[in-house]
Formats: structure tokens, sequence, C-alpha cells
């Protein structure tokens, strides 16, 4: 029950963009309810954020990090395995190129040029290269690091991810990378799987199925990563570690997409479980745009800004080059 009030404060304001975003106008530009719901949230979180009330404030989290499970879970009845086939080994390789590139080269400067402790320069090289926030709250289960820490690696995977879904969608227009391999391009680049929902979406509903094909592919090469972690570190300590967290949303999410390509579904239904993830997605949307605070991003130190800006650059750069290898 706590956490209520803060569902439905973020409902309200994910049905008006959902239904401001269904008129002539918003469709001409392209505009969508996630796009609008997540600048409006940063506009409510940081301008109104002190007349949002402290009750709300768990419901909000909920919304941005529950609810977007929920709703990757739902997304799975847009996509078949048809689908998931035709991207193939070509967003499984991408994903594999941008993730063990990007931790590396942010392990290894962090640690040797900038100096950084380790545990933070693998908090940080994980959220960059795997699935943000997820990545390093379950990186930080293995390594029990200080929660200053924690929070560095998250904040900077939220700047350089916001960054991200206005970024993607500006790139797309320029046609540098093919349309065809545009979904490769961000699903295995963009941190968090919200943003990716968000730039593919901004893009075309194509790029956007096909994004999160290969992001959720990404998610789920977590859990080989913490469990060669958890080695390391029991090898390392000789203590038994915390287990492996399983990231489950997206073990259901190809479950949901098994089931889908059956074609069991009447399609009035199918049709209406797709409206009521839209609008789940909003929802969190909207609660993660309230939680981009900018002044706990302007209090991060310059070397993990900047350790995570050269990641970023990397991704934008060298993951470019990578998809185009399989246009």
């Amino acid at each position: 029950m706590k956490k209520i009030k803060g569902i439905i404060f973020c409902s309200v304001f994910a049905l008006a963009a959902y239904f401001i975003c269904k008129c002539g106008f918003c469709k001409s530009i392209s505009l969508n309810s996630l796009t609008l719901a997540i600048i409006v949230g940063m506009f409510i979180g940081n301008v109104f954020n002190k007349l949002i009330p402290e009750s709300f404030r768990e419901g909000i989290t909920f919304s941005a990090k529950r609810l977007l499970r929920a709703a990757i879970v739902l997304y799975g009845f847009r996509i078949t395995f048809q689908q998931i086939f035709a991207v193939g080994l070509q967003g499984f390789w991408a994903d594999v190129i941008m993730l063990s590139t990007t931790y590396l080269l942010g392990y290894y400067l962090g640690t040797r040029v900038f100096k950084l402790d380790k545990d933070l320069c693998m908090l940080t090289s994980i959220g960059s290269s795997v699935c943000g926030a997820a990545a390093v709250l379950g990186t930080d289960s293995m390594l029990k690091a200080d929660s200053h820490k924690v929070s560095l690696a998250v904040s900077t995977v939220v700047l350089f991810g916001t960054i991200s879904m206005f970024l993607y969608p500006f790139l797309a227009g320029l046609g540098f990378v093919p349309e065809s391999v545009f979904g490769i391009y961000i699903g295995s680049t963009v941190h968090e799987v919200a943003q990716v929902v968000a730039a593919g979406s901004a893009v075309s509903p194509a790029v956007c199925d096909t994004s999160i094909i290969v992001k959720l592919t990404r998610v789920m090469m977590l859990v080989p990563y913490l469990f060669l972690l958890g080695l390391y570190l029991s090898k390392k300590s000789k203590t038994k570690r915390t287990k492996v967290p399983m990231p489950w949303f997206a073990v259901m999410f190809v479950v949901m997409c098994g089931f889908n390509s059956l074609n069991l579904l009447p399609q009035a239904v199918q049709t209406g479980i797709i409206e009521f993830d839209i609008f789940l997605l909003t929802a969190a949307m909207f609660g993660l745009g309230v939680e981009t605070n900018f002044e706990k991003i302007k209090g991060l130190g310059f070397k993990p800004i900047m350790l995570a800006g050269i990641m970023f650059v990397w991704l934008v750069v060298i993951g470019a080059f990578t998809a185009k290898l399989f246009a």
C-alpha cells in the first residue's frame, strides 16, 4: 500500500502522455508517449522535486523499476521467435564485441590512467557495457562496495543513458548507420533497457523491436559475467559470496515471445495487451524521468564522469562501425 500513491501519480501522467500522443500533430512529428513521459518526468523531477510528497517516492521508484520489468515481459507479445532468429548471430556478436571491449576499456582506463578505486571502476564499466543500473546493482551484490561508489556508477549511467535517448534518434536521421541494423546499434550500445525502448521507439517500430531483442540478449550476458566474478572473488577471498542474481524478466520475455510465436491469441486480445504494455512503459518512463536528478549528477567527481564519458563515446562510435559490419 505504501507504493500506491506513487504508482497512481505516475499512471495519471502516463495516461495523459498516452492520449496526447494519439493526436495527429504528435504523430506528424513522431512524438511517442514514452519520449513525452520521460521529458515531462525530468522537468517535474528537477523543477518541482521539493513539491513531490515523500509518500510518493517508493511508488515512483517501483514504477521506474518494477513496472518497467513487467512491461518488458509483456513486450514479448509483439515479437516472435521468427524475428529473434532473423536478428540471429548478428545481434549476439555485436553484443559480445561491445560488451567485452567497453568493459575492458573502462576497467583499464579507470585503474591505470585515472587511478580510481577498483570497485568503482568495475561498477562503472559494467553499468556502461551491460545493462545500466541493474548491472551495477547486480555486481555490487558480489562486490559489497561502499554505497557512494554504487551511487556514482548509477549516476553516470543515468547521465549518459539519458543523452543516448535523444542522441540516437538524431543519429538515425544522419543515415551513417543503415536503418536495417540501427536496432542492433541501439541494443548493443545504449545503457538501460528503458533507454533502449525510448531511443528505438523514436526511430521506428521495427528498429525498436530489434533493439529490444539485442538489448535483452545483452542483459542475459550479465548472468555469466556475475558467475565468473563470483568465482574470482571467492577464490581471492576464500569466503562464500552472495548467490548470482538471475534477470528473470529477460527470461520471461523470451517465454512470452515463444508463446506469441504460436499465434494462439485472437488479434483483439493481442492488441489490447500491446496497448496496455505501452501504458506500462509510459508510466515507467515518467518514473525514470522523475528520478533523473540533475543536482546529483552535478555532484559527481570529474574522473568518474570522464571515464563514463569515454566509454559512452566508445559505444557510440565503435558501436556504429560494429553495426555496419552486419549491414
